[in-house]
């Protein structure tokens, strides 16, 4: 599991509604993939911005996280991409809760191209987890009432789990945890994940849909040893520790 820096509450608040929160932006050239669109890695950056943005604005942000015994740990994406946004572009990102159910918070995401239509739908799933005992614990009112709730994206039901074929894997060469992959909580940041895995795809492998299965955290100083697969309908990677167990999966499906 890997937590995302400075994420709020989120979910259901009984009995009424409440609109998608958004902020609106435009494509910077330090966000591009070498095609001069928006990269993969850019597009989950927005998308934990904008989490982050509405903690913010509630009240329960950066400086409240630190303080809480509770915290949201990102489990799972799942990112289709419609159109990549180009060099520029202004943009609209959007998120709302979609429900809980037990330990777990889903979460809607969408990034809106100048056009005005969806060129990113994503939806994601979290795990509450006590501070204190470093184990998941159960949704309660208090962590619920901040934010309302909105049906599911229609996108395809998937499982969080991503397995990991036993074979057919293309060892890639190790490399060390650094300085520029942590964010503010000391693990490697959720897009650097992401960014990691793209540099094992094919350079013509056009991304339609992404997901991504956070395992555990990787540390500065660790080692990770990246493991490529081909599938069906395109590639997979493991970012593997030394033992083999898997930090973060990441399926791309063309």
């Amino acid at each position: 599991m890997l937590v995302l820096s400075f994420l709020g509450v989120m979910i259901l608040v009984m009995g009424k509604e409440k609109r998608m929160y958004s902020f609106d932006s435009r494509v910077r050239y330090s966000e591009l993939a070498e095609n001069g669109k928006l990269s993969p890695d850019g597009i989950v950056n927005y998308l934990q911005d904008c989490t982050c943005f509405e903690s913010e604005e509630l009240g329960v942000g950066m400086d409240t996280v630190y303080g809480r015994q509770k915290m949201w740990v990102l489990n799972f994406w799942q990112i289709v991409i419609d159109r990549y946004p180009d060099m520029g572009e202004h943009i609209k990102i959007a998120t709302q809760a979609c429900g809980s159910e037990k330990m777990f918070g889903y979460r809607n995401f969408l990034i809106y191209g100048e056009d005005g239509k969806a060129a990113v739908q994503a939806y994601s799933i979290w795990t509450l987890l006590d501070r204190v005992k470093m184990r998941p614990c159960m949704v309660s009112p208090e962590d619920i009432d901040l934010y309302g709730i909105a049906d599911p994206l229609p996108l395809e039901k998937v499982s969080r789990k991503i397995p990991v074929p036993k074979e057919g894997g293309q060892e890639q060469k190790a490399f060390v945890v650094q300085e520029y992959h942590l964010d503010t909580n000391h693990h490697v940041n959720n897009g650097q994940y992401v960014r990691m895995a793209t540099a094992y795809l094919p350079e013509t492998f056009v991304i339609r849909e992404l997901r991504v299965e956070y395992r555990s955290q990787a540390m500065l100083g660790d080692t990770i040893r990246p493991v490529r697969y081909e599938t069906p309908d395109g590639y997979l990677v493991a970012l593997q520790d030394s033992a083999g167990k898997a930090y973060c999966v990441v399926r791309f499906m063309g």
